[in-house]
This record gives structure tokens, C-alpha cells and sequence, in this order.
């Protein structure tokens, strides 16, 4: 395994996170992938809570065709 050469951790504890057994620490996930080259970019934004009113537009979306869905966005906009 590579990636256990590559980060030093061992192949069974690597194996349990591939396998979803147990889960890294946020520390253990910034190893791994400084590993294998890449960073993890953690920054504080304000929450913003699901908008139901959207979910609702989005499921209705889902079974138009795409026509539909282009006359629809045309009549919300008032054309």
C-alpha cells in the first residue's frame, strides 16, 4: 500500500478507515493527505441553514424536461 508507505501509518489502521470501521482524526486526515500531496484548507464561514423553499424547486426541477425547467426559469423572471 502506498499510501501506508507513504504516510507511515500502519496498513491495518488503513484498511479500518477504507472499510469505514472507524474514522480518522481531523490531525490523522491532514497526514494523509499531506501524504499524497495535497492540503486540506480549513476555514471558518457563517452557517447558513438548508432553504426548504429551494429543496422543494429542486425535486419539482428533477422531473421536468429541460425545456420545462427553461420556461419556468423564463416565467420567474417575468419574460
Amino acid at each position: 500500500m502506498q499510501l501506508a508507505e507513504r504516510s507511515g501509518k500502519d496498513r491495518a489502521q488503513i484498511a479500518r478507515w477504507e472499510r469505514d470501521a472507524v474514522t480518522p482524526s481531523l490531525e490523522t486526515l491532514r497526514e494523509l493527505l499531506h501524504a499524497c500531496g495535497f492540503d486540506l484548507d480549513l476555514s471558518l464561514v457563517p452557517y447558513r441553514a438548508p432553504d426548504a423553499a429551494l429543496d422543494v424547486r429542486l425535486a419539482k426541477s428533477q422531473g421536468q424536461t429541460p425545456q420545462e425547467r427553461l420556461q419556468a426559469m423564463l416565467k420567474a423572471r417575468g419574460r
